[in-house]
This record gives structure tokens, C-alpha cells and sequence, in this order.
């Protein structure tokens, strides 16, 4: 049984900067920072790291209380940047997720450094939310790694059951993704919808690599 998981930003959906933006905001607002320093990268990292390195950047002590302020201001001024920013679903992606979807032999699940809260208000503004039933997300968790490790636990948690790692396919735009999928065992698919260019992700040695998630025949093929 394939086990299918999908990153968000830059895989799924593209924003148009909606999560920087917002966390931003929030932490003008819950810290009253005037101007926000430049520096911090945001691709294919956990919410958690980001916030973390946004505090330090401006030096303030990055503690779990603070990161949770961080967090809770984002989380309350994501939906209105959303609404603000001309977002789209990424190539393919709604044509494939209800072919998938629509099979009993398939799991659909997330591998996101998205908070779960986060990751739910992005993907239903897009209409997706309702696709997935499971998945690893980035509260509490600074590593990619240990969000993937996180999902694997949920899929077998929603299975009932074990599985196995060759089953289980990590989909997303980022280094970090194909790297995370080699951290629980699993088989990485590499898209270049997001910031990388091409010949990083293919440098990472993803099992496939693709521009985008338009052409199903090579991904239903892959994934049996």
C-alpha cells in the first residue's frame, strides 16, 4: 500500500508569501519589533526552527514561551494574509489528489514544518484540507527529520498497523524533503514548483524528480 506523503508550501500550494508575511506580523505585534531583520530562512524548515532563529535575530531569548507568543500571533494573522496575497494551487495537484484519493489502496498524508494549526488553515483556504488523514507536522519540533519520523508514527497509528519504509513516499520541493524521506527509510519525489532550482533537487538524488505534479502517468507508475 502506498504511503503518500506531501509537503505543503511550494508542493501543494504557493502562497505568495503568506507564512513569512504573517509571522512577520506577528512578531511586530506580540514583541513590538519595528523593523524586521532579513537572514532567516524559512524554506523547507519547521515553524518551530523559524520562529526560534526570528527571536535570536532580533535578540530576544528564543524560549519555549516566547516561540509559543510567536506562534499564536502568526496563527491569529495567517488567514487575513492569506486573503491578502494571490496564492494558487501548485501544477497538477488538483487534478491528482482526487484520483488518489479515490483509491481504498492508497494513504494520504502531510510531511510538513507547518504547525498543524497552520497547515490546516493554509490547505483549507485552497480547498485541500479534506484530502489528507494523517501526517507529521512541526510543532515542538526543530529537525525535519523528527517531523518525518513523526509522520511515520501517525500513518501507523491511522493504519493500525506497521509499515513499511519502502512504502512510503515522501513528496515535496526542498532538499530538506528528500533528506527527511532518507531519515525514516522512504523514497523521495523531488518537484520543482518551489524556490530550488532544478539541478539542486536533482543533486539530492531523489528516486524521481519532476518539474511539476501535472503529468499523473510517472508518479501512478512509481507508486504501483
Amino acid at each position: 500500500m502506498p504511503v503518500l506523503l506531501f509537503d505543503i508550501d511550494g508542493t501543494l500550494v504557493r502562497t505568495g508569501g503568506a507564512g513569512k508575511a504573517a509571522m512577520e506580523a506577528g512578531l511586530r505585534a506580540a514583541f513590538g519589533v519595528a523593523g524586521v531583520r532579513d537572514g532567516v530562512p524559512y524554506s523547507g524548515r519547521t515553524d518551530e526552527a523559524i520562529a526560534r532563529d526570528l527571536l535570536a535575530a532580533h535578540d530576544l531569548d528564543p524560549s519555549p514561551a516566547h516561540v509559543g507568543r510567536l506562534q499564536d500571533a502568526y496563527l491569529e494573522r495567517l488567514p487575513s494574509a492569506l486573503n491578502d496575497r494571490p496564492g494558487e494551487v501548485c501544477p497538477g495537484v488538483a487534478g491528482l489528489l482526487p484520483v488518489l484519493s479515490a483509491r481504498p489502496d492508497v494513504v494520504l498524508g502531510l510531511l510538513t514544518g507547518n504547525v498543524r494549526a497552520g497547515a490546516r488553515v493554509k490547505l483549507r483556504h485552497f480547498g485541500l484540507w479534506d484530502y489528507f488523514s494523517c501526517g507529521g507536522f512541526g510543532d515542538g519540533r526543530h529537525d525535519r527529520d523528527d517531523v518525518a519520523r513523526a509522520a511515520v508514527a501517525d500513518v501507523r497509528r491511522h493504519l493500525g498497523r506497521d509499515v513499511d519504509p519502502s512504502d512510503i513516499w515522501v513528496i515535496g520541493d526542498t532538499p530538506l524533503d528528500v533528506k527527511c524521506a532518507r531519515a525514516v527509510g522512504a523514497k523521495a519525489v523531488a518537484v520543482a514548483t518551489g524556490w530550488h532550482p532544478c539541478d539542486e533537487l536533482t543533486a539530492c538524488g531523489p528516486d524521481l524528480f519532476l518539474d511539476d505534479l501535472s503529468d499523473h502517468a510517472p508518479l501512478l507508475a512509481a507508486w504501483g
